[in-house]
């Protein structure tokens, strides 16, 4: 695989590592967007900025690399298609494994494209003074490098910072450039940092590392075999791509965490230090911005549409409206379009405590960076969405996809509304009587009653079980072609019957009575946790049905009142809060062991954002029936992950399925999801204050624009690829059922008051 173009000898192969997130720059850095991406000074993005300074080393070769986060490949492409590499490449990781990982990678990179050479390792987001006063420092540690040392770089303190790391310079001076280590210190309190100032060989820890190809490869090996050796075979099986080198998902995955300080530098025998000659900040909290930024005659540093009036030494940034300021002295004030964070400049790197309170209510504004263009008057697009629904869909799946032959629907038809002939599913057809009976509810003219019974008329006679179960398929001649009890679709079963019991079919509670019967003697498992796949007891278990399956519930307690419901949507509740959600990534896994634990390898990381917005319009659903506040936050965090980690910013839909970090696993745009993502905008719409009015109205405008508007009428696209182009060669008759449970909590949502 080829890591690089070799160059001429004097080389130093640079590495700039782009990860973490910045937080201490909130509501400016975010995850999906982090503060190297940002021009924080006026003088160009950090990522850039540091690229080129490695470029600008005045006497030899500087091939350089980035290594970053899959996520945001497309972003480090589009920042890099302009900059001089030198024979470099980007290498995304699937997920972040901390520094050492990326300090074996370019450790082995180095080795296997240019030999035995010095390597230097920066990170991404550090302002430095200047170019030549950085290389000469540099410089000044290559004979040591060369002689196998691991060589840091040490700033001489200047304040009693706390949020550094420290190197403590050994007593004796190695020689007139480098100074030994005694040890690495983590980040003090004030105290203990005024006394590391006082004490004069106390020196910040810059993460930047260089060092000797096969001396690094020789500490790892003695102290970290493990890190060398998966990330060797993690870089063994990489795909290498026009734009770049990205790191297998399943291998990367195994590769220990573990920061190179901790793993390496602390423990290494022959450690050197340069004390730096170029000025260093990590621009880590606004008050370093206002150091390092250009100030007006009155000390204050300002971006954006401000105007100050008797105000001195303040950090004034607004994205997007007029950000005015009166008689303030000390003060960050950072306004972005969708947060504004206030508080004294001595105290605004603490902006961590903030993002930490706005994590564990699962707000949006931590992990997403909104667009420009999110301002729609609420129902805005109500007109178009009823005239949609009501004149165009419904009449079409109302005629062209219900089977006057063989009975129940059409699975799926053609672009030319023809019925294709595929097999009916069993959730298919309740799918299509819920979308009929929920039409009704709207106050559709159209025969509802009629279809609904039909509907169901056709599921009796076919699909049922003689233990009182549905089977999963039907031919479509209504013979059944795969007879398993499947727990989906009995969840499926279960919401039309509840809708068709509420616009009055006359058999449907008790089918639902007996279907719910079956669920409890042949589905449950036995130990109360949870429902089995089938009732053969398939041993995968998947969060998917349950999601159903707690809709299912919800609905009948709505439509009933019947408080067992509730009881068990809340078990289904109980269930995800212990095993399904992850509350570290805020992730929901779909694929589980019969112990509840995810299954190993890619099917354990695989998360979908359609499903993350189905379960947080869900668990809305329920805190408003069960009064369980605590529910809503697991629901914000689900939407605010989707958001954040799962969608398209070239379409802005959301993917079939991403990494728990939110590396695209499914890159095709399905038309579902995006339904979901409306539902759960609309319900999450109001939850402590939140207006999420502009969010809803632009989902439903892209749900249109991608899916619905460039299709026949009544018709969508179902599948978009990547770069937005159409790749449906169907109309599946089961995303009726989707897009009309999200136009229908739409057109109600913007009803217009009484």
């Amino acid at each position: 695989m080829d890591y690089g173009t070799p160059v001429m000898a004097d080389r130093i192969a640079c590495f700039v590592m782009s990860g973490g997130v910045g937080s201490r720059l909130w509501p400016l850095s975010r995850e999906d967007n982090p503060k190297q991406f940002h021009d924080l000074s006026g003088k160009g993005s950090m990522l850039v900025r540091t690229i080129n300074r490695m470029r600008a080393r005045p006497d030899g070769d500087t091939p350089v690399f980035l290594i970053g986060s899959e996520r945001h490949a497309q972003r480090v492409g589009s920042d890099l298609a302009a900059v001089d590499l030198g024979g470099g490449r980007a290498i995304y990781e699937p997920m972040g494994r901390n520094t050492a990982a990326a300090v074996a990678v370019a450790t082995l990179v180095t080795l296997r494209s240019f030999g035995d050479d010095l390597v230097l390792v920066v990170p991404s987001d550090h302002e430095i003074t200047t170019d030549i006063q950085f290389w000469e420092t540099i410089e000044a540690g290559t004979a040591a490098a060369r002689a196998g040392s691991l060589v840091v770089f040490g700033i001489r303190p200047t304040v009693p910072e706390t949020g550094y790391g420290y190197i403590e310079a050994a007593p004796e001076e190695r020689d007139q450039q480098h100074r030994g280590v005694a040890r690495f210190v983590e980040k003090p309190n004030l105290e203990t940092a005024k006394a590391y100032l006082a004490a004069g060989n106390f020196f910040w820890n810059s993460g930047i590392f260089l060092f000797r190809a096969s001396a690094m490869r020789d500490a790892f090996l003695a102290l970290q075999p493990e890190i060398w050796k998966k990330t060797e075979a993690s870089l063994d099986a990489a795909s290498d791509q026009a734009d770049g080198v990205y790191l297998p998902f399943d291998q990367y995955l195994e590769v220990p965490s573990n920061s190179i300080d901790y793993a390496v530098m602390e423990r290494a025998g022959d450690i050197a230090m340069v004390p730096a000659t170029f000025r260093w900040n990590d621009l880590g909290s606004w008050q370093s911005l206002l150091d390092v930024s250009e100030a007006d005659e009155h000390g204050n540093v300002v971006f954006g549409d401000v105007v100050a009036i008797d105000t001195e030494r303040c950090y004034l940034r607004s994205q997007g409206r007029l950000l005015s300021v009166l008689g303030l002295k000390d003060i960050a004030i950072v306004a972005t379009a969708d947060a504004t964070f206030v508080a004294p400049v001595a105290q605004s790197q603490n902006v961590k405590k903030i993002v930490e309170r706005l994590e564990k209510s699962g707000r949006l504004e931590t992990k997403f960076t909104p667009a420009d263009d999110r301002v729609l008057r609420p129902g805005a697009w109500r007109k178009r969405v009823a005239h949609w629904l009501f004149e165009e869909a419904l009449p079409l799946w109302s005629t062209r996809g219900v089977d006057e032959v063989y009975g129940g629907f059409h699975e799926a038809l053609g672009f030319d509304g023809g019925n294709l002939g595929k097999p009916k599913r069993t959730r298919t057809m309740a799918r299509q009587v819920y979308a009929f009976a929920e039409a009704r509810t709207l106050g559709w003219n159209g025969p509802a009653d009629r279809l609904v019974a039909h509907g169901l008329d056709f599921l009796v006679k076919n699909a049922r079980t003689a233990r009182g179960g549905w089977v999963r398929t039907l031919n479509p001649d209504g013979t059944v072609a795969d007879p398993v009890e499947d727990a989906y679709d009995h969840a499926c079963v279960l919401l039309a019957l509840a809708h068709a019991h509420e616009v009055g079919h006359p058999g449907a509670l008790a089918l639902g009575q007996e279907t719910l019967a079956f669920l409890d003697e042949h589905l449950e498992d036995r130990r109360m946790t949870g429902f089995l796949e089938n009732a053969d007891g398939d041993e995968l278990r998947r969060s998917n049905p349950h999601m159903h399956l707690l809709e299912a519930f919800l609905a009948w307690y709505r439509i009933t009142g019947d408080r067992a419901q509730l009881r068990r949507a809340a078990r289904i509740v109980e269930l995800f809060r212990a095993h399904l959600f992850d509350a570290e990534s805020w992730t929901l896994g779909e694929f589980f062991d019969n112990n509840w634990k995810p299954v190993a390898g890619r099917q354990g990381e695989w998360t979908e954002p359609g499903h993350h917005f189905e379960w947080a319009a869900l668990l809305v659903e329920f805190a408003n029936a069960s009064g369980q506040q605590a529910v809503y936050g697991y629901a914000r965090k689900l939407y605010a992950s989707a958001v954040a980690n799962g969608v398209n910013r070239a379409t802005g839909l959301a993917y079939g399925a991403v990494s728990r970090v939110g590396v695209p696993f499914d890159t095709v745009t399905r038309s579902w999801p995006q339904t979901e993502a409306i539902k759960a905008a609309a319900l999450l719409d109001g939850v402590d204050g939140r207006d999420l009015k502009p969010e809803i109205e632009a989902r439903v405008g892209q749900l249109f624009r991608w899916h619905i508007d460039p299709a026949p009428n009544g018709l969508w696209i179902d599948r978009i690829n990547e770069n937005g182009r159409a790749i449906a060669t169907e109309v599946p008759a089961s995303i009726l059922y989707h897009i009309t449970g999200a136009l229908s909590r739409y057109l109600r949502k913007t009803a217009p008051a009484a």
